[in-house]
Formats: structure tokens, sequence, C-alpha cells
């Protein structure tokens, strides 16, 4: 299985934070301690505030990697949708098609039909297969769907493409 892409970006996102908690926040902090007076001085403060925030951002993000990490793929279903499948779908009214893709909540981007697993349409998206029927409901409305195809994770890496 191949590296989830997710994890990339958390890489990227933490080295981001451990640098500017390295090497930005001191050059800041020592900038501000020349200033004098350290009771009243707003670029201390605000350097120091950034500090806190940078350090527990960088423990979050080492948490979610180590969460993520421990994802055991092989216990996603293979013959229903989980973590990572597409879901192309019929409204059962309109016969208009649509296409879901189940992906962590840092990957969400309903513009491109990436929506979280722990979502309300996400969670009803779970478990299915195709053939089956699922109502979504959304605050304003109700929409029948049949499962036209899914895609797992699975399916996925055997075709040599990442989830």
């Amino acid at each position: 299985m191949k590296r989830l892409p997710i994890l990339d970006k958390l890489d990227e996102d933490l080295k981001e934070s451990q640098r500017e908690l390295q090497v930005d926040i001191p050059k800041a902090i020592l900038t501000a301690r020349e200033h004098g007076d350290l009771s009243e001085n707003a670029e201390f403060k605000a350097a120091k505030e950034r500090q806190m925030f940078l350090e527990s951002r960088i423990s979050l993000l080492q948490k979610r990697i180590s969460d993520i990490m421990a994802i055991n793929v092989n216990q996603i279903p293979k013959d229903r949708s989980g973590l990572g499948s597409t879901l192309k779908l019929r409204d059962l009214d309109s016969g208009k098609e649509a296409k879901y893709h189940l992906v962590f909540p840092e990957e969400v981007n309903p513009d491109e039909g990436k929506i979280s697993t722990a979502s309300p349409v996400g969670k009803s998206l779970i478990g299915k297969q195709e053939g089956d029927e699922l109502t979504i409901s959304l605050p304003d409305c109700k929409t029948e769907y049949e499962v036209l195809e899914v895609i797992t994770i699975h399916d996925r890496s055997e075709e040599g493409t990442s989830a």
C-alpha cells in the first residue's frame, strides 16, 4: 500500500511549523528584546503568543500523523465503501449523478466531492455497495440515491494509484 497523500501534507505543515518555531520566532524575540522593556513590548508579546500557538500546533500535527499512521488499511472493507472510497450515485428522482470521495477531514473539499467520513453525508455513505439505496438528509431536503459504483481504497492500490 502506498503512503497516504494526507501524510505528505501533514509532514509538510509540521516541518513549516517547526522551522518557524526554531528560526523565525527566536529572531522575532531577539529583535523585540532589543527594544528594551518587555512588560510593555507588543512585539515580544506577539512573538511569545505565536511561539505558544506553534508549540501547540506541532503537538497536534504530530498526534494526527501518528493517528493516521496507526490506521490499518487492511481493516477498511474491500467489498463496500469506507475511508478512501469513491462512490458514484444517481438521484432517484431527477436521475442526476453525483460522485463523492470519502476522505480525511484535512482533505475535505465539497466543490470537488471530497467529504469527510465523519460528516453527516459521509456517514450515510459508509458501508454501501453497488445497488444499495440511501437517503442523504441535508438541512433543506432529503434526497434518495442509488449507488451505481464503489471504488474502494483497495481498488485504487491495485490500480497503482494513491488514495
